[in-house]
């Protein structure tokens, strides 16, 4: 499996909550993007936080047809101290050892495990150079404050844009993957 984490961000680099902001620019554009990128993937890697939201929200929502299917009955890995249930179907804890946790996934065949969300997991997995595949959904809008997506990167990570894609509501997707070193 390939680590593709795809996050929602502000043109200042936001992420926080962005139901508060995003909405306004989700069409059926964006809706087939998010569909194709569910599509392919195999698995969902959430922060606790992120779980908490999509698991609050994902089981009782109607009309999300196929998309809502496999959202609430695909496998999901929550990186976790703190909860002691998981209530989601599907949902499984990764507790300790979380590099060693997601390495052993990335080594499993299938179709891709997908990061959404999870800022201090994305930021921990970027750190190790875990993640093979950065999406950026970046929204025509400016935050002003809130945590920035990349606030703890503590060192260069050089990035290779391979896509972009353009909404008309504004939203660029920026692909990108860990450039080669040298």
């Amino acid at each position: 499996m390939r680590l593709v984490a795809t996050e929602y961000v502000s043109l200042d680099g936001i992420f926080d909550e962005p139901g508060e902001w995003s909405f306004p620019y989700f069409n059926d554009e964006a809706m087939r993007f998010k569909s194709d990128e569910l599509e392919a993937a195999d698995a969902q890697l959430l922060g606790r936080r992120t779980y908490e939201g999509f698991a609050k929200a994902w089981p009782t929502m109607e009309g999300t047809g196929d998309f809502g299917v496999k959202m609430n009955t695909m496998p999901k890995y929550v990186v976790t101290s703190t909860l002691d249930r998981l209530d989601w179907p599907g949902s499984k804890p990764i507790r300790r050892d979380v590099t060693g946790e997601v390495r052993k996934l990335k080594q499993q065949p299938g179709k891709d495990l997908l990061l959404a969300g999870s800022g201090m997991l994305f930021n921990a997995l970027m750190r190790e150079n875990l993640i093979d595949v950065y999406r950026l959904m970046v929204h025509p809008i400016v935050i002003g404050r809130g945590n920035h997506l990349f606030g703890n990167a503590d060192d260069h990570r050089k990035l290779e844009l391979v896509d972009t894609k353009r909404f008309a509501t504004g939203i660029v997707i920026l692909e990108l993957k860990p450039a080669k070193t040298a």
